[in-house]
């Protein structure tokens, strides 16, 4: 799966209301709303400019996930996922 797709999931999946199971582990509706926009972000920058972009993004999402108390579960797996090809991108780049 390559990283647009990763990041469109991302988006697709935060877009939609928060669970139970989601509130428990501390996500808020605008701490959602805030981490989606932020993979948006990044999405639109590689569709716009081309993958040799992802060197330019600075991707903090698993700092700012922590820093919030996020527990693991279905969401906080999803946003370390884009973490990890985002900096697995740059890496490559």
């Amino acid at each position: 799966m390559d990283l647009l797709t990763v990041l469109d999931e991302a988006v697709t999946a935060l877009r939609t209301p928060l669970g139970e199971d989601d509130r428990e582990q501390g996500w808020t509706d605008e701490l959602r709303r805030e981490v989606q926009e932020e993979i948006s972000v990044s999405r639109s920058v590689l569709r716009r400019h081309g993958a040799h972009m992802v060197r330019y993004l600075r991707p903090r999402l698993d700092e700012w996930i922590e820093r919030e108390g996020i527990r693991p579960g279905r969401l906080h797996h999803l946003v370390a996922e884009v973490q990890r090809r985002l900096v697995e991108a740059r890496s490559a780049a």
